[in-house]
């Protein structure tokens, strides 16, 4: 995708053929470092030839379908800008219910002299387990991924962000031992093998192991669902986000492992998207 045109305006002008405009005007100033007040009051500012053909370049990779996080290379969520690499899952906004519900859980098992432990298995870029952090700060927050290259993100994430975050490389609840938690928290992978979901919307692009939990959805859910009890404290809390069609998947394998007050939450779509239980 090549113009003769060098000025930010043309730019838009030009993406604007292929892809969304925001996304074009987010890249734009990405990349020129222009505010969106410049680029309306001066379209006509002139972008150098480097800034030029590295906008056509992301321009292409965004027309082919690549997730705009990824050229950006940063996500928002709950207010926070996190960095995002093909490594991790960009963060969705179903995932702020989880969230806010793990606060809640935690604030009511904190005290000033008590901190509450919790423990977000696969972490992925970090979102959940910084969210908590920074919003419950006398919590000890723990945070599980077995992949290496995403728990360096998460980990590059706490760090930039101010959160004091103990994490641990492995498969979920594995790299523990004998530790206890007044709360769990997840979001595995939960989507079926086989669903034609994944070739759409850039999710072939984000990692594949971090979506996808066997040939139902299920595979992860049951392995933490089965073990969250010997790490949870008399009391204590696991819950999870889940597919819109898993809610009562998830409510059975919670009570076959012994949990109490069972329970799935809707998002704001109306739709299943977080269940748990207490031990």
């Amino acid at each position: 995708m090549r113009s003769e045109g060098k000025t930010s305006g043309e730019f838009l002008a030009l993406a604007c053929q292929t892809i969304d405009r925001l996304d074009a005007r987010l890249l734009l100033q990405e990349i020129a470092g222009l505010t969106h007040t410049q680029l309306i009051a001066a379209p006509e500012t002139p972008l150098s030839i480097e800034y030029w053909q590295q906008l056509n370049h992301l321009l292409e990779r965004r027309a082919a379908g690549e997730p705009l996080a990824y050229l950006l290379g940063y996500a928002e969520f709950r207010s926070l800008r996190f960095t995002i690499t093909p490594d991790v899952l960009i963060p969705r906004p179903e995932t702020e219910e989880l969230v806010a519900l793990a606060l809640s859980l935690l604030t009511a098992h904190s005290s000033p002299r008590t901190a509450a432990r919790c423990v977000d298995l696969g972490t992925g870029s970090g979102i959940i387990a910084i969210s908590l952090k920074l919003e419950c700060p006398q919590a000890e927050i723990h945070a599980v991924d077995v992949s290496a290259a995403a728990l360096s993100v998460a980990q590059e994430n706490a760090r930039a962000l101010g959160a004091d975050i103990a994490f641990h490389h492995g498969s979920w609840l594995a790299p523990l031992s004998e530790q206890t938690f007044d709360l769990i928290v997840a979001n595995p992978p939960y989507v079926a093998a086989g669903d034609p979901h994944l070739q759409l919307n850039g999710l072939p692009h984000e990692p594949h192991t971090a979506l996808v939990g066997g040939a139902d959805g299920l595979d992860c859910l049951r392995t933490i669902v089965a073990n969250a009890p010997e790490h949870l404290i008399p009391g204590g809390w696991l819950i999870f986000e889940h597919g819109h069609d898993q809610g009562a998947a998830a409510r059975d394998l919670l009570m076959a492992a012994g949990f109490e007050a069972i329970f799935t939450k809707t998002d704001l779509a109306g739709l299943d998207r977080v269940s748990g239980g207490r031990r």
